[in-house]
């Protein structure tokens, strides 16, 4: 679900931002509240953060030869809200983007669109509901599977219209050169049938444990109450056991639909009797090189690679809440005084 760059056109790339900008706009000035009230909403935000970010590293494989993988998003809404949650999966995303060339950077707008708004406010909205009715259980496997899946279908939307907004005077799409038939139904299946699925294995796996051990970890939908050190641990050593585990996500050699590299993509028109060329803004398109793309760190083997890059990222989703906590916990004394 992660789109690449030069797959959507300049301009869907503007107006993704536009819509996504005032709603993680928001988002932080709410959460900014919550951390001046509850400078302890800053651990659970570098924890969600990395949750988010080690479920997305277990590609899992899709019938077809592609890939897809759980974000989390709805997960991370019933720790600690959805606003909280919104900000939680953006720093994820920039980090994949910028850092491991997972994602586009002009097409960030779209990616946190569907993933970091679209997924845990419709996921929490779901399962709030289900909860108010005495079912939080079945909330979190509804909601993170309609989450999830409303999210896809957006992705859908945004490739498949490539072809009908940006083409040649002959016709020729410029970016992504499969239409709305091809793309949704592709999205759909991918996320109904197998990602939707894994998305709620893991909400519901992990919000059951939380439940159970740490009760006063999920959000009621009030400011977020004071978070225990003793129950913040059961959550880091789910984060451990990702980690160890992330390696299985390199079983899956299918990539995901819509995030093939142009060489990739070249031999699939060729098969699929398509194009003998990769679309001109595609080639032509802005190409940016990230520090440990793919996840690999050179000089390492893929699977030691994969391992380093998670904790990595934990490493700075940690550092970011420290200086979260620092920040806040001075302003909080500041104001008791």
């Amino acid at each position: 679900m992660h789109i690449p760059d030069n797959y959507l056109s300049p301009g869907t790339c503007a107006v993704m931002f536009a819509v996504a900008a005032p709603v993680i706009a928001v988002s932080a000035k709410k959460v900014k509240v919550q951390l001046k009230e509850h400078k302890e909403l800053a651990p659970m935000l570098g924890i969600a953060a990395s949750l988010s970010f080690l479920m997305m590293m277990f590609n899992v494989p899709v019938p077809g030869g592609t890939s897809a993988h759980a974000v989390g998003g709805t997960l991370l809404a019933i720790l600690i809200g959805p606003y909280a949650a919104s900000i939680a999966v953006t720093v994820a995303l920039i980090l994949q983007a910028f850092l491991f060339g997972d994602g586009g950077i002009l097409a960030l707008g779209a990616n946190i669109f569907n993933m970091a708004i679209i997924m845990p406010f419709t996921g929490y909205w779901i399962y709030n509901f289900l909860r108010k009715h005495h079912h939080p259980s079945i909330g979190t496997v509804v909601g993170s599977y309609c989450g999830i899946n409303l999210a896809a279908l957006m992705a859908g939307l945004e490739l498949g219209i490539q072809p009908l907004i940006a083409h040649t005077a002959s016709g020729a799409p410029l970016y992504n050169p499969y239409p709305l038939a091809v793309t949704i139904p592709a999205m759909a299946f991918a996320h109904l049938a197998v990602a939707g699925w894994i998305e709620a294995f893991f909400t519901y796996v992990v919000y059951s444990f939380v439940k159970r051990v740490a009760p006063n970890e999920i959000y009621q939908n009030t400011m977020v109450k004071d978070t225990k050190k003793g129950s913040i641990k059961y959550l880091i050593y789910v984060i451990i056991g990702l980690v160890v585990l992330s390696p299985i996500g390199l079983l899956t050699t299918g990539t995901a639909f819509g995030e093939w590299d142009n060489a990739e993509l070249l031999q699939r028109l060729k098969v699929e009797h398509i194009s003998s060329t990769v679309p001109t803004g595609m080639s032509h398109g802005f190409n940016y090189t990230a520090l440990f793309g793919d996840y690999t760190i050179p000089g390492t083997s893929l699977p030691i690679g994969y391992i380093l890059s998670a904790i990595t990222a934990i490493l700075i989703f940690f550092l970011i809440s420290k200086v979260l906590m620092s920040i806040y916990g001075s302003t909080n004394k500041a104001a008791n005084k």
